[in-house]
């Protein structure tokens, strides 16, 4: 399990020129002008984590096996776009699917570059796309609750169940706020994600800045900053520009050398996923042997049997038992006999909660 962002933005922010940067590929062209990706392109990076090359090298491991990070390269967004301007509908309704959103903003001055709104102002350009995704959730359950309003002339229990739970969301959608700002009991969640609701997805806000500003920021960052935090929301600065250079260069030791000459310690990649973790709640677990040395990803909060369901739906309907070895002392034992010889070796049942490093080996029966 990796998890899926769409990254958004206004046209010629550089959207597609992250999205090749950041999976290595040209698969989704970047032009300077609106629109010029028509269908969503999807593409998957291996996260770095230090820590899986370290277990790799005590387990003398064959593979090694990254968890993954998915990006949707989602065609530009104008205004209007909750009404069809600019294939806007059909757009919207790629970002539907994801977990969460990657706002692309333009935070430099390039004249030879067109801006659709004629100048650069990030906050006025993420307050038009918040627009357009609140006014398509707005028209949206419009839609619904008339809907479930005749099912319950109908005298259909379930549509009296649910109605309470739409009203209180398009209430608060005809107020301007978003759908993730609605109040819910524990037993509304499930289906109020159910319902996909744009607005109701978490933001990761991503300044793109020119070469010059990537380790320091501008006041159009800092307004971005400042925003993000009163919304309890993350952004961070990078450069598609430089993240396209680091991109080309061949060797990892190339690329660190060109990111010192900038004054970066590390690319927008890793900010990105970084943020995505902690944006979406997840945590990392590992799994190792001869043969491969692997990292998967659960939400935090996750019991035993689900971490072991994402490797195979088997190892968690046969669930047994964890044999868990915690990061740190696999690293201090070097192994799991190590940590075994040194009570460190836990088993752990159903209820237990995965904390970020466990090294599992799943005891199961079907």
């Amino acid at each position: 399990m990796g998890f899926n962002c769409g990254i958004v933005g206004l046209p010629n922010v550089g959207k597609s020129t992250l999205f090749n940067a950041l999976t290595a590929t040209a698969a989704a062209e970047a032009a300077n002008y609106p629109f010029c990706t028509i269908e969503p392109n999807t593409g998957r990076v291996g996260i770095p984590d230090e820590r899986l090359e370290k277990i790799a090298a005590i387990a003398q491991s064959a593979k090694i096996i990254p968890t993954q990070l998915e990006f949707v390269d989602i065609a530009g967004l104008v205004r209007g776009a909750s009404k069809g301007e600019g294939l806007g509908n059909q757009f919207l309704g790629h970002i539907r699917s994801t977990d969460a959103i990657v706002h692309v903003l333009r935070c430099f001055e390039n004249d030879d570059i067109t801006h659709v709104e004629g100048s650069v102002d990030p906050l006025r350009d993420l307050t038009t796309i918040e627009t357009e995704l609140l006014l398509a959730d707005l028209e949206s359950m419009e839609r619904r609750v008339q809907s479930l309003e005749k099912k319950i002339k109908a005298n259909d229990a379930e549509a009296k169940a649910l109605l309470p739970i739409l009203q209180k969301v398009l209430k608060a959608l005809q107020a301007g706020q978003s759908a993730k700002s609605v109040p819910l009991a524990n037993e509304e969640k499930p289906f109020f994600q159910q319902l996909q609701l744009l607005s109701s997805k978490s933001i990761l806000y991503v300044c793109n800045v020119e070469e010059s500003q990537a380790a320091t920021g501008n006041k159009y960052t800092q307004a971005v900053a400042d925003y993000a935090k009163k919304q309890g929301a993350q952004a961070v600065i990078i450069s598609a520009a430089i993240e396209a250079e680091v991109a080309s260069l061949e060797s990892a030791s190339e690329q660190q050398e060109y990111l010192q000459s900038l004054g970066l310690q590390e690319t927008g990649l890793k900010q990105v996923i970084r943020a995505g973790y902690h944006l979406l709640n997840l945590l990392t677990f590992f799994t190792v042997g001869p043969k491969e040395a692997r990292a998967w990803t659960v939400h935090q909060g996750a019991k035993a049997p689900q971490a072991a369901g994402v490797i195979h739906s088997d190892f968690e309907k046969g669930f047994i038992c964890a044999e868990t070895v915690a990061y740190e002392d696999y690293i201090t034992y070097q192994g799991e006999q190590g940590a075994k010889n040194a009570g460190k070796l836990r088993q752990e049942g159903r209820d237990y909660a995965v904390k970020d490093g466990d090294i599992f080996h799943f005891r199961f029966n079907v």
